[in-house]
């Protein structure tokens, strides 16, 4: 018999920061002797049917009372509140970010979306956050007690560049940037930028799954409007091997965000020793320090004038190069982030 429980919406493989993140720490907990049972809830969260609302609260009332459940986040802060006392187990929330702070939502539902998982997360055991900024999100926007949040940074593998060392550059130079086709990943802010820039040799490729269909359509044609169509390639959702190929072949990474709770990509990025430039926004400083250029977001010109320094100048693109491989050695592994998770289920346990 498992002795917690990770409930996770749709499949757990997804090749997305959250995903990743749940998925690897799931298996390091199994692999540290600390089993834990894989709940997969409907893959419909954040916006669930009353159908499959009830069925999440029956699968998780299900839990016995002394054994753990950790929720991701995307489902659990669209929980209805007034259910969670059908579940005796006690909750640990996996908060990657608030709900109500994705881009584009309508003002209201956001603040809906707001309100509803502050009350959710007053009826849990505790919280674990992937960043210190989210930690303070929690706590000062959401009502979270500090003492019941901790935060647990995601892991990395320092082997992962030295693995492609071997790899040829791209030419001409690759600017790479990674994260699903949403708004809130900035990608159309990007697409700008590089409008500014087509006098430059340059290459680029954006990596990421479709996460509506809108927004792609949108984005391939604004690079057709822009004349960007035979620069800019939209490579979709990559496996691993394919995935470190493009971060090795990268001269340059580049991820216009409008907010990221932690956003790994930047880490990996940093882990193959690449400039990175970035938005001042969320967890983005916090996570990259001193080795990257950040501009505000939603400033094109901005971001094109960041990019354009680390094509053209070639001591500035090596002195964020270096910046990011020392950045790089103060990252944590998975076993650090899993023994993290464990910690907090044996306190809960208790």
């Amino acid at each position: 018999m498992s002795r917690a429980v990770f409930a996770i919406p749709g499949d757990k493989d997804q090749r997305t920061g959250g995903y990743v993140y749940d998925a690897t720490v799931l298996d390091r907990l199994n692999a540290m002797g600390v089993e834990t049972a894989h709940l997969e809830l409907s893959g419909s969260f954040p916006a669930p049917s009353e159908t499959d609302m009830q069925a999440t609260f029956g699968a998780l009332a299900a839990v016995p009372r002394g054994r753990p459940i950790i929720v991701d986040g995307l489902a659990l802060g669209a929980m209805d509140p007034a259910r969670m006392d059908r579940i005796e187990a006690p909750v640990v929330a996996m908060v990657h970010h608030p709900l109500g702070l994705e881009s584009g939502l309508e003002p209201a539902h956001a603040q809906a979306l707001l309100r509803n998982e502050a009350q959710v997360l007053g009826r849990v055991a505790h919280v674990i956050v992937p960043s210190a900024h989210i930690a303070g999100t929690v706590v000062r926007d959401l009502g979270v007690a500090r003492d019941k949040v901790t935060v647990a940074h995601p892991g990395f593998e320092r082997s992962a560049d030295v693995a492609r060392s071997g790899t040829k550059k791209a030419q001409p130079p690759l600017i790479l940037s990674v994260g699903l086709l949403a708004r809130r990943k900035g990608h159309d802010v990007l697409l700008e930028a590089l409008g500014l820039l087509t006098a430059l040799d340059w290459q680029a490729e954006i990596v990421g799954k479709v996460h509506d269909e809108a927004t792609a359509r949108a984005l391939e044609a604004q690079a057709d409007r822009l004349g960007l169509q035979d620069r800019v390639r939209f490579a979709g959702e990559v496996g691993a091997d394919a995935l470190q190929n493009a971060y090795a072949r990268a001269s340059l990474f580049a991820l216009a965000t409008r907010y990221e709770g932690y956003g790994m990509v930047l880490s990996e990025a940093m882990l193959h020793g690449l400039p990175v430039v970035s938005c001042r926004v969320g967890a983005v400083p916090e996570t990259v320090g001193d080795a990257a250029l950040l501009v505000a977001p939603d400033d094109p010109a901005a971001l094109a004038g960041a990019i354009e320094r680390v094509l053209i100048e070639p001591g500035t693109a090596e002195r964020y190069a270096a910046a990011a491989r020392a950045r790089a050695q103060s990252l944590t592994c998975w076993d650090h982030t899993a023994r993290i998770f464990a910690g907090v289920l044996e306190r809960i346990a208790s």
